[in-house]
């Protein structure tokens, strides 16, 4: 069964959300995390109800949101998003109140809008949207899951039209914690140069990246799904290589039949041996591009990079900023994720 992305909307820290060119003036930032730019909630999301949101719930709806408004889908046949960490900030909010008072007189606003799946329910309770509803929490295959079964929804025409949304972000809290287990360099980077360091750790991210996804096709589609396939902890770098051979030739396709390839490097010399040995060996004549350095590091950064695959489909090139320098028309993706080199993850996108 064929699967076509009708929209996509993107909140990261690039300008991607609204009508901007396509990554034409990438952001620079001197520093250990990128931090999401936000749009103006007002527009999109009635003030009254952004009083009670957390920053991250104010991400996912306003994503949401865009993504319908351009599908021309007023309500979804189902929600279905992936989040690793939650929402951090009013989980902060909650533990430094229990603290702070004693565990005693909690208000439970916070608490309530702690759990992961807050971004997908307040969607659903402002679109009245009464059909399917889950939330993924699979650390680094949150957003795969969610895709998944986004996927196995629209095959078993349980829906005609999915929202799928990949969401997580980054507080001061969180990077203090995340940091003393060695996941960011010590010291600031320019994301832009992210790849020229030889340091240990990366830069962490966040964002919310949200599709529409449906079984009939439409005009105005960005691209089609074709496959995904996920695996766990491989044993070595050719295992890696075994995998992603496979998964090629599952969709009775070579290598070199794919135009282009976005990998998940992140910009760690422990973890980016992997990228360079398949670069060497598999993907040696492919066109090879790296997204990280323009979203950061986080567990459902690949929402991001399904994102930028399809809009680099639906133009037929990608941006010069990533380093692309072919000429030929991009009619087929190929991304390759890995996050802390446990999760492993491949999605199949063609042109329309």
């Amino acid at each position: 069964m064929k699967i076509y992305i009708r929209s996509v909307a993107c909140i990261s820290p690039q300008e991607t959300f609204g009508p901007v060119s396509f990554l034409v003036r990438p952001i620079t930032n001197n520093g250990n995390f990128l931090k999401a730019i936000e749009p103006a909630y007002e527009a999109i999301i009635d003030p009254r109800l952004t009083r009670r949101m957390s920053r991250i719930i104010k991400m996912g709806v306003a994503a949401a949101m865009e993504c319908l408004s351009k599908g021309g889908i007023p309500s979804p046949d189902a929600i279905v998003t992936g989040t690793a960490y939650g929402c951090l900030e009013d989980t902060g909010i909650f533990l430094s109140q229990l603290i702070r008072q004693g565990e005693q007189m909690l208000s439970p606003t916070a608490f309530i809008q702690s759990t992961h799946n807050s971004v997908g329910a307040q969607i659903a309770l402002m679109l009245k949207c009464n059909g399917y509803n889950n939330t993924f929490v699979h650390r680094g295959f949150s957003f795969e899951s969610a895709l998944l079964d986004s996927m196995m929804l629209l095959e078993e025409k349980e829906s005609e039209n999915v929202l799928l949304g990949g969401i997580d972000e980054m507080t001061d809290a969180s990077f203090a914690i995340l940091s003393r287990f060695g996941l960011y360099k010590n010291a600031p980077v320019s994301n832009l140069s992210l790849f020229h360091s030889k340091s240990a750790g990366t830069i962490g991210g966040e964002g919310a990246a949200f599709f529409l996804l449906s079984s009939e096709h439409s005009q105005n589609d960005y691209a089609q799904l074709e496959g995904l396939t996920t695996f766990y902890k491989p044993s070595s770098r050719t295992g890696i290589a075994r995998n992603i051979a496979d998964f090629i030739n599952a969709h009775s396709l070579t290598a070199g039949e794919i135009d282009l390839v976005i990998t998940g490097k992140n910009g760690d010399q422990n973890h980016d041996k992997v990228y360079d040995f398949l670069h060497e060996s598999i993907f040696t004549n492919n066109a090879v591009i790296n997204y990280k350095c323009l979203c950061g590091e986080y567990p459902t950064a690949i929402s991001f990079a399904m994102w930028l695959a399809a809009k680099i489909l639906n133009d037929g090139k990608a941006p010069a900023i990533l380093g692309y320098s072919g000429n030929k028309q991009i009619k087929r993706v190929l991304i390759y994720n890995n996050y802390l080199g446990i999760h492993h993850s491949l999605i199949l996108l063609s042109a329309i």
